[in-house]
C-alpha cells in the first residue's frame, strides 16, 4: 500500500490518485487536517506497529511500502475545543504525533520531510550546482548594502528571498524576483533587516522546468520573455496563455540534474534553469517539494506516472 500525505485541495496530487487507481494499486489518501477526527495508535516498537483509521480507512504501518509528501495541512482541532490554551496543546500534540509518523516511514518516501527542509536551503543549492558543474551566476546572500553592489555595480542584478517569498497577513501577497536597479544609500537600513540572495542577472532567451523523478528528465521550456510581465519572473502575471514546450536538455545537463537530485538525497525534484540569448543554461535553484500537476496539463509529459514507478519500484523489487 502507498500513503499519500497532503490534504483535500491539493489538486497535484488528485493526478497520482487518478494513476493509482488506473493501475489498481492500492492507496491511503491521509488529509491530515482531518487527524483529529481519525482513530490513531502507535507503539513504542517495533517501528511498523502503528495504525490511523479515518472515514472508513485503516492504514497499517506494516502494509506501506511507499509513501509520498506532499502539502500536508495543519490538523484542524474540532470547534467544540474553545479555550486558546487547549487548542495549542491540542494542535502541538498532532504535530509531534505527525514527526513520529514521519519518521518511521525514512527509507519509503519518494523525498523525505527531513530532506525536503534540508533541500530548501537555496545558498547550499546554488553551491552543489557549482560542484557538480553547472553554470551558476554570481551570487551573494547579503543583508549589507556594499555586498549588493559589488554586484549591481558591475552587471544588472535581481533580488529574490533567501525563503519566505509569501507576505501573510490580511493582504497576502508573494515577493517575486525583481531587478534591483541602482542601490541608493538611503535603502541600506532596508537592505540591513534581512538577508536576501542577490544574484547577476542573466539576460534570457527563455526559463527551464526540469522536472526529475527518480533517473528520468522531463524539460520543459517557459517561454517567459514573450509577455512584459513576466520577463524577471515567469510565474508573476499568472498567464494562462504562457507557452511551455518540451526541450531536450545536452545530455551532461541531464546528468547533472539527476546528481544533484540524488546529492540532495532526494528521488523528486524541480529544477529552474535559464536559457540565454546564446542557448547557454545556468542554474537557477530547485524545489525539493515542487509543483507538477500543471507541466504535465501543458505538455503531456507523464509525470505522475512516473511518480507512482519510483514510489512502486521497493515494492516491485521485492516481489
Amino acid at each position: 500500500m502507498l500513503l499519500l500525505v497532503t490534504n483535500r485541495r491539493d489538486i497535484t496530487m488528485d493526478y497520482v490518485v487518478a494513476e493509482l487507481r488506473r493501475r489498481g494499486q492500492p492507496f491511503m489518501r491521509l488529509n491530515t487536517e482531518l487527524l483529529p477526527q481519525a482513530l490513531c495508535s502507535m507503539a513504542g516498537y517495533p517501528r511498523d506497529e502503528w495504525s490511523i483509521s479515518l472515514d472508513g480507512e485503516t492504514v497499517q504501518g506494516a502494509e506501506v511500502s511507499g509513501a509520498y509528501f506532499r502539502r500536508p495541512g495543519a490538523p484542524a482541532v474540532s470547534d467544540q475545543v474553545v479555550d486558546a490554551g487547549e487548542r495549542a496543546y491540542i494542535e502541538a500534540e498532532w504535530s509531534s504525533f505527525l514527526k513520529s509518523l514521519y519518521s518511521r516511514l525514512e527509507g519509503r518516501w519518494l523525498n523525505s520531510p527531513t530532506k525536503i527542509f534540508m533541500a530548501e536551503d537555496k545558498p547550499m543549492q546554488l553551491l552543489l550546482a557549482q560542484e557538480i558543474g553547472f553554470d551558476v551566476p554570481q551570487a551573494s546572500i547579503t543583508n549589507d548594502i556594499s555586498s549588493a553592489r559589488a554586484i549591481s555595480a558591475v552587471t544588472q542584478a535581481i533580488g529574490k528571498p533567501l525563503r519566505q517569498a509569501v507576505l501573510t497577513g490580511d493582504a497576502e501577497r508573494v515577493i517575486f524576483t525583481s531587478r534591483l536597479g541602482t542601490l541608493e544609500d538611503d535603502q541600506a537600513q532596508a537592505i540591513a533587516m534581512t538577508p536576501f540572495i542577490v544574484q547577476a542577472e542573466v539576460l534570457k532567451q527563455y526559463d527551464v522546468r526540469v522536472t526529475v523523478v527518480g533517473e528520468r528528465v522531463f524539460a520543459t521550456a517557459i517561454w517567459s520573455q514573450e509577455n512584459p510581465e513576466t520577463e524577471i519572473d515567469w510565474r508573476q502575471g499568472s498567464r494562462p496563455d504562457l507557452r511551455h514546450e518540451k526541450i531536450s536538455l545536452p545530455e551532461l545537463v541531464q546528468e547533472h540534474c539527476v546528481e544533484l537530485v540524488r546529492r540532495l538525497g532526494l528521488r523528486y525534484g524541480a529544477i529552474d534553469l535559464i536559457s540565454d540569448r546564446t542557448g547557454k543554461l545556468w542554474f537557477l535553484e530547485i524545489n525539493p517539494n515542487g509543483q507538477w500537476a500543471w507541466i504535465e496539463n501543458l505538455t503531456g509529459y507523464p509525470i505522475a506516472s512516473a511518480i507512482v514507478d519510483e514510489l512502486t519500484v521497493n515494492t516491485i523489487a521485492k516481489i
